[in-house]
């Protein structure tokens, strides 16, 4: 799929016919910043769950956190026990898989999850950890220096910012 092709509410759909295709009672939606929460928030949506989402930062957990630093926004909060839930663990956007290990130290922090499941609207290659997605809605491919991003409006629709760096 090219960057021309990319819809992102298009994806957002398709993404959710995945989910509800694995969604089990009692499992726990857990978006990662900032990207991540906004998928969560619109699953929550979606599935019609009343039980609130989590948050969760890489940000202290990062391997390049000394050049990244943290943002005031890449808080985690997590408003139920880990220990023993099922998660799904939503992003926007996996590419090196680095993210997510440092999402998985900072959860494994809160407690021991009975299950992790993780579901990203865009999976664009590149990885440099053995990480895979249990659901995505895209596959592509961009150059080294490109990055892409979920973007959302006042009106919670979804679009995609791509930057060359």
């Amino acid at each position: 799929m090219s960057m021309l092709e990319l819809d992102a509410e298009a994806l957002y759909g398709d993404l959710l016919a995945s989910v509800k295709m694995v969604f089990k009672p009692g499992m726990r939606l857990m978006g990662i910043t900032s990207g991540g929460v906004w998928l969560a928030q619109r699953l929550q949506q979606g599935l019609g769950l009343t039980e609130p989402i989590g948050v969760i930062s890489s940000a202290m957990h990062r391997d390049d956190y000394a050049s990244r630093g943290m943002a005031a926004a890449a808080q985690t909060q997590i408003p139920f026990d880990v220990t023993g839930s099922h998660i799904l663990l939503l992003d926007d956007v996996l590419f090196t898989g680095r993210t997510i290990r440092a999402v998985i130290n900072e959860l494994f922090d809160f407690g021991r999850p009975a299950s992790i499941k993780l579901a990203v609207l865009v999976d664009r290659g590149g990885r440099e950890l053995p990480i895979a997605a249990d659901m995505c809605a895209a596959r592509i491919h961009l150059a080294a220096n490109q990055s892409l991003s979920l973007a959302r409006d006042e009106s919670g629709r979804f679009s995609f910012n791509v930057k060359v760096r």
